[in-house]
Formats: C-alpha cells, structure tokens, sequence
C-alpha cells in the first residue's frame, strides 16, 4: 500500500511538473504580458516602453526561476495532501490498537488500502479475546476445584477430629475397637493429606517453571517400574497393567519428569477404564523418535473433549468430586513436561478404546 503511494506521488509530480511548464509558458504569453504593461500603465503611471521593460526583466529573463517557484509551490500542495492522507491512516490505526488495549466488543474497519492490515488486526483481536475467555475460565474452574477441596477437607478432617477424641476420652476402649478406629483414621489422614497435596499442586502449577535435567534412561526398566507401583491402585477393580517392548530402548531424558507423566496417564487410565479390563503399555522406536502408547478399555471420550483434557484444570467428568477425581491439573502438567522435552502428547477414542501417545526424539 505503501509503494503504492509513493508510486502515485511521483507519477503526481512529473505531470505536475509538465503542467508548471504548460501553464507557464502560456502565462507568459500576449495576454498575460499585455494585462502586466497596461497594470503598470493605468496603476503605476508607467509609460508603456518602461512597463514593457519591467514585463522583460521580471518575467522573459527569469522564466526558470518562476517554473522553479511554481514546482516548488506543487510539491508543497502535493506534500500537504498526502501528509494528510497518511496523518488519516495513522489516526485510524492508532484509534484501532486503542480499541485492542481497551479490549472493545466492536469490529475493526479501516479504508480498503488498509484491508490487508485490518485483517491483522482483527486475528490479533479475536486471539486476544479467546486467550482471556480461557484465562478466565480456567481461573473460574480453578475458584471452583479450590471450593471443592475446601469442602471436601472438612469430611476427613472432621472424621480425623472425631475418631481421635475418642481414642482420647475411652482409655478402655476394647483392643479391637480400638484399632478399628484407628486404620479409619489412618486413611482419612492419608485422604486429607491427597487433597492438601492437591492445593499445593494447583499454586505449584502457575508459579514452577520446567527445568530439565536429562540423562540417559532405560525406558523398559522405567515403564515396568511404573506399572508395579500402580499395581495397589489396579487390584481393588480387578484391572491389569501389561507392559510390551519390542527390543531395549534408550532415551535421553529427565527421568523424574518424564516418570510423573507417566504416572498421571497411567493413573488417569485407571480411573476411567471398565473393571477386570486390561491397560495395555508400549513403546517403539522410529526415526529416532520414541513412542509410547497407553491404551485401555472405557467410555468413549467425545471427539470435542479430546482437545481439551490437557487444559489446566479440566476434568473430563465433572460429575466426579474431588473423592475420586483430581485437581485436573495431571495431563495438563504432563503436556508441558513432554512439551519441554520437544515432544507431543495426544489422545484417540473410539469404539470404548482410548489411547494416549507421548512421542519423545530417542536423542536431544
């Protein structure tokens, strides 16, 4: 657009410029000189021989002076025009980022030369708007998630409050009631602490960066270590975690990291897969990069969901409470973590099977 103005300026100026000469020749000829000599004859009191001198002086012998004055006067007009025209297009585009920074409700529009810069600014604008609706709605879930477990600490805690004043008060309590008493105490104490840890989670999530600390690590010893530490999690619904490799592979990578997604995929399978069902793991190696997969037998996840479990604080069934589903922060947290590696996690579902792939490069 630019170029192009610039490239009617100067086209502007040359016919200018042969204009100047047309209209100064022609001015400078009989009728104007004769108007000049009777001027000075009627006005001056000038007899028509000195006039007729001063018409030569000032005007015959100085005829480049006069098309350099007229040319200049042409540039001046034609500056003024078309600083008038690019002061236009900087107050409309200023008026524009105005109503980006005041976040107004209200299309952009600029001239058509602008079209292409309108266009810019308006993509700006929708991804400005959709980044605060989903910054406000992950802060209105977190609000509610913080609610939750808010709630949800009062049951145990008072639970905790309530077995132990009776363990304090009946120092005579049979042996059995008494241990009774405390194995449930025991586990609301570990409940209260799950969901303390999930507070944690939640601030630890917006203030941690991910800094990585890689090394060379044995992925089938670490994929068959994280299925045994599951395994009291699989037993209660008769579920099995089976780890299949084909061949040793190696990878570099933070290994306390990457173990953690892991963990919250494996645990995520767990808690969505049918019971007596199978979570199948695997792991293959192609163009030096590592895939490895997690699949297990469930409710299909709808096409739209599948986008937006990685999100911060989302939770693919809200009607779970906080007893059996978490903060909703693990996938988000594992896709970062993979992210920081130069990798990519993503999830399939169809036909009551869901598969989770984090794709890893061999080497970094």
């Amino acid at each position: 657009m630019i170029v192009q103005i610039i490239f009617i300026l100067v086209i502007a100026i040359v016919i200018g410029y042969l204009i100047s000469i047309a209209l100064l020749d022609g001015i400078l000829q009989a009728p104007f000189a004769d108007a000049f000599v009777a001027f000075c004859e009627n006005v001056l009191q000038l007899d028509w021989y000195t006039a007729q001198k001063i018409y030569l002086i000032i005007f015959q012998q100085n005829k480049s002076l006069w098309l350099a004055v007229g040319f200049i006067l042409l540039l001046l007009i034609i500056f003024y025009i078309a600083l008038s025209r690019f002061t236009r297009y900087f107050n409309l585009i200023s008026t524009s980022i105005s109503m980006l920074s005041d976040e107004s409700d209200k299309e952009i529009h600029l001239p058509a030369e602008l079209d292409f810069l309108e266009k810019h600014l308006n993509n700006v604008k929708n991804k400005l708007e959709k980044r605060a609706r989903d910054a406000q709605e992950a802060e209105q879930r977190k609000n509610d998630l913080v609610v939750y477990l808010a709630h949800d600490i009062k049951t145990p805690l008072t639970s905790i409050i309530g077995y132990l004043s009776l363990l304090d008060e009946a120092k005579d309590m049979p042996a059995d009631q008494k241990d009774k008493y405390v194995t449930i105490t025991l586990e609301k104490s570990y409940r209260l602490e799950q969901l303390i840890n999930e507070f944690f989670e939640i601030t630890r999530f917006n203030l941690q960066s991910i800094i990585l600390e890689k090394e060379l690590i044995p992925l089938n010893y670490m994929l068959l270590q994280v299925a045994d530490e599951f395994y009291p999690l699989l037993v209660p619904k008769g579920q099995k975690a089976i780890v299949h490799i084909d061949g040793e592979i190696n990878i570099y990578a933070d290994g306390n990291k990457l173990a953690r997604v892991f963990n919250n995929i494996l645990k995520n399978a767990i808690a969505y897969s049918d019971p007596n069902s199978t979570i199948k793991i695997s792991a293959k190696s192609e163009n030096n990069q590592t895939f490895i997969s997690f699949s297990n037998t469930g409710k299909t996840i709808p096409a739209e969901k599948l986008d937006m479990i990685f999100g911060k604080f989302y939770r693919l069934d809200s009607a779970r409470s906080t007893q059996t589903g978490g903060a909703g922060l693990g996938l988000a947290i594992s896709n970062e973590i993979v992210q920081a590696h130069g990798g990519t996690i993503s999830a399939t579902s169809s036909n009551d099977k869901t598969v989770f792939t984090v794709m890893i490069p061999t080497k970094s």
